[in-house]
């Protein structure tokens, strides 16, 4: 007599899938137009599908332009935006001005007065100091 395993059974336990490789499996959803050029790509490479599809994802990803962090946009465009106000500040400027004048009215009218200074927030603050 042969035994089947119940599979409708809650008590039946579940088949053990086997790991084929180390890498997760990943579903990837293309258009029948994508999958037939990645198809050809992968024939004329001697690949399967999914090598294929990482190949073609590296090689993308090396000559893709770098992505900015999100974190520091508005930091870039604070320091272009200084560095560009700088520059126009100095064309205006008496060039028979001394460099340490010159270099003092840029910086006051780049970062302001300093009693203003404590007001700014886009400076650091001090730590406030402990007393010992």
């Amino acid at each position: 007599m042969i035994e089947v395993s119940d599979f409708g059974s809650k008590e039946s336990t579940s088949p053990v899938r086997r790991r084929t490789g180390i890498d997760p499996i990943s579903a990837v959803k293309m258009p029948e137009r994508l999958t037939a050029a990645v198809d050809a790509w992968a024939e004329a490479h001697q690949l399967t599908r999914s090598d294929a599809i990482c190949k073609l994802i590296e090689l993308g990803l090396k000559i893709a332009p770098p992505v900015h962090s999100s974190a520091h946009p508005i930091a870039s465009d604070a320091t272009r935006i200084e560095e560009i106000a700088i520059h126009e500040i100095e064309t205006l400027l008496d060039p028979a001005l001394p460099v340490d004048e010159r270099d003092r009215r840029i910086r006051r009218l780049t970062e302001g007065p300093p009693e203003f200074s404590h007001e700014r927030i886009d400076l650091p603050k001090d730590l406030p100091k402990h007393r010992t």
